[in-house]
């Protein structure tokens, strides 16, 4: 696939960017090199010239007739010949002239060393939104400011200050690292080099003035010699762009392993709904990492294993697995690991059981199978337990434990020629965990098996490729907002007007009536003649329960003594809030109280959540998030995904909700927020209703977005 993301030109010209465009030139400058190789501005000249960069290198520092060697010029503007990148190493106000000088030379790229840009002062921010505005017109990509470099190891080009390159040459593999940190990603390559893993690209993005971590995950996901890549970022500006690489990335069938760090409280701007509380940022960059095929690591250990597992590029589309194991306590361990990472560790069928019994009488086959230590005595037990399980069990993935048995150098070769025959032809990944020595456990992973001393890391790096293959076997739905949306009124909402908008939406909701004083609460309670809800409607009061403004099972004769109470309490608890009345509904028949609310996320737009709890939303914290708009199938996956689903499928004899008529209307309020969009801030239904007749929305909150 070729990359079609484009920059735009000073003459409305546009030029396609490739990963080669950044990070493959045919022509280096180095504005403000070094003679000395220890320096920021001398590391990477030492590193090109060492390691043998093939195209030309050209010094630029002004004060010097040579650096390390190369003739040095005056600035770029006198270098001879054409320049595709230039690296800029200099103090932060000389970097807007070298960039003028980038643009006139033709230069595709210029990665930017120098800090004291936006991260430092309000002074240096306006530098890099100048820098910014040059790159734009002049149709210059930019990496940086304020970033380490980044290095492709297949073309020898290595135009960073890292020192980790000096201790560890990069090897030129599959695997393809983005970080928005230096520093980290630095640390991420040197311990994917002591690891075994070979880098072919490494970009470091810093301030992000242009090229992003997403952007760099899309042209790594669309470059043919990648299969894997790993990811490092802080925070991100472009939701839809990340969205866009990870879904490019799914389709190319290529495993994106995110680090995201920088887990926050929810910010002051959101804090009046429950919702927002419920979808705070970190849950929402799970979502939809999750959502668009990324597996999100929360240590580096986990994401390099991960893209170590990635290695034989095998990812089961199920999740059954297999475990083949010479310890029954090693195969309960890896099945309690199972467990928690929500695999299904299946009994093998039992005539299966029965023929392996046959084999070794005493041996456990129901799964874990226990091929115990008859293994010692008749190494054929291991392919033949081993076809047995993937002919007979089906299982996705297997995992085979066993110990420093594997390095034995009288036991390792029958084991490994018997794993090996078990697999011929076959497509099933299949993971070891052993103790071995280096060169022992390389064998193995020639073979096509990778391997962990851990079993409960193999189990975990398994879930991590089965996620992979669930990921890339799916097909995201695309879902449109509403196309006749209710409009908005102008200014706050409250509660009687957003649920009226709610049933205009299609979500059902009891009709109600705003009385402004006894005499209209008598009346109207009369005429409905049932038990009455009666709630205070202010737009100024989001909860209203918390001051009183709240008075459930009211009968109909006492309607307006309720209505001076509640009007009383919130004047009492609310001085300054405005008071437009009480709201007066029939009561509810029987059901589940659940909270339906969206907050729109500033990076990734409306986020919607579904929960178990109304008041106690947030106590309870039993909550699903899907990125809207969505359908049917996937509000389904959000009831399924609660861990108090029984609640609402009919736990203990109860009589359960209506999940059908529950997931109609948790995708109709998808829609209905997605189609607001940016003039909402947040949108809850607080309780929603979930009957064994259909649902009802019994409270709803609109919080207008401000200035929208």
């Amino acid at each position: 696939m070729s990359a079609d993301l484009t920059d735009l030109s000073a003459g409305g010209e546009r030029r396609a960017t490739t990963l080669a465009d950044l990070m493959t030139p045919s022509s280096i400058a180095i504005v403000g090199a070094s003679d000395d190789p220890t320096r920021i501005g001398g590391r990477p000249l030492m590193h090109m010239l060492k390691l043998g960069f093939p195209g030309d290198v050209y010094a630029v520092n002004p004060t010097r007739d040579t650096v390390q060697g190369l003739p040095a010029y005056p600035s770029l503007s006198d270098v001879p010949g054409p320049v595709d990148f230039v690296l800029i190493a200099v103090p932060a106000k000389a970097v807007p002239g070298v960039m003028r000088e980038a643009a006139a030379k033709g230069a595709k790229t210029a990665l930017i060393f120098s800090s004291n840009f936006a991260e430092a002062s309000a002074e240096g921010a306006a530098l890099q939104a100048e820098v910014a505005e040059i790159a734009r017109v002049g149709a210059v990509r930019v990496i940086g400011p304020n970033c380490l470099g980044l290095f492709d190891a297949g073309h020898n080009f290595y135009p960073t200050f890292t020192s980790t390159v000096e201790r560890a040459r990069p090897r030129a593999g599959g695997i393809a690292i983005a970080s928005q940190s230096g520093a980290y990603g630095s640390h991420i390559f040197i311990v994917s080099h002591e690891r075994g893993l070979g880098i072919r690209y490494w970009l470091t993005t810093g301030n992000e003035v242009d090229v992003q971590v997403a952007e760099a995950i899309r042209l790594m996901a669309e470059d043919e010699s990648v299969h894997t890549i790993m990811a490092y970022a802080e925070s991100i500006k472009d939701g839809p762009g990340l969205i866009e690489a990870l879904e490019v990335a799914r389709a190319e069938r290529k495993p994106v392993v995110f680090m995201k760090v920088g887990r926050s409280e929810v910010g002051a701007e959101a804090a009046n709904s429950h919702t927002a509380s419920l979808a705070g940022e970190d849950a929402v960059y799970d979502e939809v990492l999750r959502a668009h095929g990324a597996y999100r690591a929360r240590t580096t250990e986990e994401m390099l294993d991960v893209a170590y597992a990635a290695r034989p590029r095998i990812y089961p589309a199920g999740r059954r697995l297999g475990l083949v194991t010479i310890s029954g306590g090693a195969g309960v361990l890896m099945a309690d690991a199972a467990a928690d990472h929500g695999l299904d560790v299946a009994p093998m069928p039992e005539a299966a059981q029965a023929e392996l019994k046959e084999l070794v009488p005493f041996a456990s086959p129901r799964n874990p199978v226990d091929v115990t230590a008859q293994f010692f005595n008749d190494l054929s037990i291991v392919p033949r337990f081993t076809k047995a399980m993937l002919d007979e069990g089906r299982y996705d993935g297997l995992i085979g434990f066993w110990t420093g048995v594997a390095g034995s150098p009288q036991l390792s070769p029958p084991l490994l020629a018997g794993l090996s025959e078990a697999m011929a032809g076959r497509e099933n990944l299949f993971i070891q965990s052993l103790v071995a020595k280096p060169e022992v456990q390389a064998e193995y992973e020639a073979a096509g098996f990778p391997c962990f001393e851990d079993p409960s890391r193999a189990i975990a790096a398994m879930a991590a490729l089965m996620f992979f293959g669930e990921a890339f076997a799916a097909t995201p739905p695309v879902v449109a907002p509403l196309a006749e949306a209710p409009a908005l009124p102008e200014g706050a909402v409250n509660e009687h007007a957003a649920t009226a908008l709610m049933r205009k939406a299609g979500i059902p909701a009891p009709r109600s009536e705003v009385v402004e004083n006894a005499r209209m609460a008598q009346h109207f309670a009369n005429a409905l003649d049932c038990s009455l809800a009666m709630k205070i409607v202010s737009a100024d009061i989001a909860h209203k329960t918390d001051l009183g403004g709240v008075a459930l099972n009211v009968d109909p004769e006492d309607a307006p003594r309720v209505f001076d109470e509640i009007m009383a309490r919130v004047r009492e608890k609310a001085p300054r809030a405005g008071l437009e009345g009480v709201m007066i509904a029939p009561m509810a028949g029987p059901g589940i109280d659940c909270i339906l609310g969206s907050r729109t996320d500033p990076v990734f737009g409306p986020v919607v959540a579904f929960g178990l709890g109304g008041i106690f939303a947030e106590a309870i914290g039993d909550v699903a998030l899907r990125r809207a708009p969505f359908d049917e199938r996937v509000a389904g996956e959000m009831i399924r995904a609660l861990k108090g689903r029984s609640v609402l499928e009919g736990a203990r004899g109860a009589e359960g909700a209506d999940l059908e008529a529950l997931a109609s209307v948790i995708a109709r309020f998808s829609q209905l927020v997605a189609a607001w969009g940016d003039a909402v801030e947040s949108v809850e239904i607080n309780p929603l209703r979930a009957g064994p007749d259909g649902c009802l929305a019994l409270d709803a909150l609109i919080v207008r977005k401000e200035g929208a």
